[in-house]
């Protein structure tokens, strides 16, 4: 196998050259986040769970930080398929041909579960979040001045940690393809990993049970649906593996 012929060295040079690949094409990304930065902060605006907050800037600093959030955070999507590619091509030269092909389809499906994890968040958590929030202002009598600062940055704590949850089918997916995990692994671990993600829920919501248990019920079936993936991963591979085996005995 070619990877495991290669240097110390030449890891550390090919892994310097995917890096500096992703960061110029993360360049050209930032540069049309600049462009499309202005449109999407204008549609945010003046979406319904954001059209009745009195949205100020408290300081002279706010509207350069939010443009400047938003243009990175376009870019980083942006750039999302180029990153695990490269990640892909860093190690493909140590994958088995059936392995490269297998591992390469899981790009557009982490694409995907990233924009899925996102529109979860924006359309369904985030407008109920907003909405007990403002009402529970009301009931203490309470007047909203928001900054918008502090708006987009809820937001952004909202939405994009949903984004990389969501990666978690296709990560179980990879190490159990490369023989690192196994679903009998996840299942033994579940009650330990159920704690973490309470934890993470914790961090992402209000002290509220109703947002809470929003984010907590889907990541805790998005982990049982990682471990029904790593279960017909780990099937497929052994079959593979039989099937290379008989391959050598004739």
């Amino acid at each position: 196998m070619e990877h495991r012929d290669m240097s110390v060295m030449e890891h550390v040079v090919e892994l310097r050259r995917r890096i500096v690949i992703s960061l110029l094409f993360f360049t050209v990304a930032l540069i049309a986040g600049f462009f499309l930065a202005k449109p999407l902060i204008m549609y945010l605006q003046s979406a319904p769970t954001a059209q009745d907050l009195p949205m100020n800037a408290f300081k002279m600093t706010d509207p350069i930080r939010i443009f400047m959030t938003f243009a990175v955070s376009i870019g980083f999507i942006l750039t999302f398929p180029v990153i695990m590619f490269q990640f892909w091509a860093f190690i493909k030269p140590g994958l088995h041909e059936k392995e490269q092909k297998a591992t390469l389809a899981y790009i557009p499906f982490a694409f995907i579960l990233f924009l899925a994890g996102i529109s979860f968040s924006y359309f369904i958590l985030f407008p109920y979040i907003i909405q007990f929030m403002g009402n529970l202002a009301v009931s203490l009598g309470i007047t909203e001045q928001y900054g918008i600062n502090e708006y987009f940055s809820f937001l952004f704590q909202i939405t994009l940690p949903f984004g990389l949850l969501f990666q978690l089918p296709v990560v179980v997916m990879f190490l159990t393809r490369l023989g690192i995990i196994t679903p009998s692994f996840l299942g033994g671990i579940r009650k330990f990993a159920y704690f973490v993600l309470l934890v993470i829920a914790g961090f992402i919501t209000p002290p509220e049970i109703i947002s809470h248990m929003m984010v907590t019920l889907p990541m805790l079936l998005l982990y049982e649906f990682s471990i029904w993936v790593s279960y017909l991963t780990y099937r497929k591979v052994k079959r593979l593996e039989k099937e290379r085996e008989a391959g050598l005995d004739k």
